[in-house]
């Protein structure tokens, strides 16, 4: 009796652990989805979106998709997201990343807020791959402008290192982020990739796309190259 209990109770521990990276998977690919909307929306909306100028220049996009669903939303914050960087052969593969803390204020009641990061600079680039960096301490941020072009009296170019956006109902609008918190999401790394890759692994495009995740590249792809082609005009 005392051993089917046994073999009762790790059987079950198997199929609890199983039905949980299952779950963990499918969480992450529907995050995938809403980043692959969210990027698409950038290029469709160009006059409510983010500057063509500052996509095209951006060395890192980071999306973390419906931050809140309803409700309060003023405080401290949790959100899950990706991250992929731009390399010489593209963009990489994406990094999973969670977002905590922060006192920034979204609206009350708003259903579904996306959150954008560019990351404009080598500086910036570096807290990325790093995997854990804080907003406003570790890596400086700022509101970053929005419409089909960027203003020339602002200093995205020159200063910013890291250009930070919500997105409500269709529009785009620069937002703080200081006291937040970005760091590598680990559970869903593992739900995706096979093993444990690094971080840093990911973003510096030393891991294959697994097939999953082939679809938010190709929308950050399409994303990148409609801006630079309409920033080259």
């Amino acid at each position: 009796m005392k051993v089917m209990s046994l073999f009762l109770a790790g059987a079950f521990a198997l199929t609890a652990g199983n039905l949980s990276a299952a779950s963990d998977r499918q969480d992450s690919i529907e995050r995938l989805n809403m980043a692959s909307e969210t990027l698409t929306a950038m290029i469709n909306t160009p006059d409510k979106g983010i500057p063509e100028e500052v996509l095209s220049n951006a060395k890192c996009i980071v999306v973390v998709p419906h931050l809140v669903k309803g409700g309060f939303v003023i405080g401290a914050e949790h959100g899950r997201g990706v991250a992929t960087c731009r390399t010489s052969d593209g963009w990489t593969a994406p990094a999973f990343v969670a977002l905590n803390g922060g006192s920034w204020g979204l609206q009350i009641g708003v259903e579904g807020v996306d959150l954008v990061m560019l990351v404009m600079n080598d500086n910036g680039l570096q807290h990325v791959l790093s995997s854990k960096f804080k907003i406003g301490a570790d890596a400086s941020a700022s509101a970053g402008p929005v419409g089909r072009h960027a203003s020339a009296g602002t200093d995205w170019k020159m200063e910013s290192e890291i250009l930070t956006y919500s997105r409500s109902k269709g529009v785009f609008a620069g937002i703080s982020l200081d006291g937040a918190v970005v760091e590598q999401d680990k559970d869903s790394t593992r739900a995706i990739y096979d093993g444990d890759p690094s971080f840093r692994a990911i973003l510096a495009g030393q891991v294959p796309a697994p097939h999953s995740t082939l679809a938010f590249v190709k929308a950050t792809s399409e994303a990148a190259h409609t801006s630079a082609v309409a920033d080259s005009k």
